[in-house]
């Protein structure tokens, strides 16, 4: 159960997030969507093909680079916010910030979840999320924004040090106001983390996925994949679709994604294969998808 806004929201299937970034910087979308109508597109894309939650990000989590200026982020996220909600009021709209300004402004544009990848380190904002009564994404790292660390001895033991980071962060976010229902857990795939490290952390899914909160999956086109394929992130659609189908199988989840369309095929199919879809009985298929249609 997921609590935004007052309303209380079952996730009895796997949920999917689509990014919008509006950062130039993008380490995926490497500035293909520079102009504000270009964002607004590609978010009315996103939900029309399926997207239960919007993710606009101002800025990058590329590593490397200076922090972005809080104003700067406010313009370029603000607009995509107000314009989603206007036009698509049954879409959850989440922000990708960690800047207590930000989090005022998109609150009071009417975001519904914030997305906080810096390990809460500005802990005013689950109490302004409580005032809200938004939903927070508490992610796990140990680094600070924009600080890329690459240490393969960092951890002992990579998923009980996720669980407990989570755990820790939880029992803060609620000291500070926040219901436990207004939770997600993120346990920051390639945050912080080598990927062997992601990996290793990823096998043990379920320590995190026991502390019965829902869990953000932000697996689309991750380093960690590029390091199984070789492959540089826009080419890292199958690779994702792979690691979203093992997900799948279990409810509870919120895959964030950039292929909004092939998650939910994905999806769809892996929750049939494991019986929490059924086909009718008495389903014949269409010949217009039954064969490709001819070419002259």
């Amino acid at each position: 159960m997921l609590r935004v806004r007052g309303a209380d929201r079952s996730i009895d299937t796997t949920l999917i997030m689509g990014v919008v970034n509006a950062s130039p910087e993008s380490f995926s979308d490497a500035g293909r969507y520079t102009t504000l109508q270009s964002r607004l597109d590609l978010a009315a894309s996103l939900v029309q093909e399926g997207a239960d939650i919007i993710d606009v990000g101002g800025e990058s989590a590329i590593t490397g680079v200076p922090e972005l200026d809080a104003a700067e982020e406010i313009e370029r996220v603000v607009p995509i916010v107000e314009w989603i909600r206007a036009k698509h009021p049954d879409v959850l709209v989440s922000v990708d910030t960690y800047k207590p300004p930000v989090v005022e402004a998109v609150l009071r544009a009417g975001a519904d979840i914030i997305n906080d990848v810096s390990g809460l380190r500005h802990p005013e904002i689950a109490g302004m999320c409580s005032q809200a009564g938004a939903a927070l994404v508490l992610m796990h790292t140990a680094a600070p924004p924009k600080v890329r660390m690459q240490d393969p001895d960092l951890y002992v033991d990579v998923a009980a040090q996720v669980r407990d980071f989570l755990v820790a962060k939880t029992e803060e976010a609620i000291g500070l106001g926040l219901v436990p229902e207004s939770l997600i857990l993120d346990p920051g795939p390639d945050f912080a983390k080598t990927p062997h490290q992601t990996l290793a952390l990823l096998r043990e899914f379920d320590l995190v996925r026991a502390l019965g909160r829902p869990v953000l999956l932000a697996l689309s086109r991750k380093d960690f994949l590029g390091a199984i394929t070789h492959r540089s992130p826009r080419a890292r659609g199958a690779a994702t679709d792979a690691a979203i189908a093992h997900f799948a199988a279990t409810p509870g989840s919120i895959v964030r994604v950039h292929d909004v369309a092939a998650a939910v095929d994905v999806i769809a199919t892996v929750e049939a294969l494991v019986g929490r879809r059924e086909i009718p009985v008495d389903y014949v298929l269409p010949d217009e998808i039954r064969h490709e249609p001819r070419t002259t």
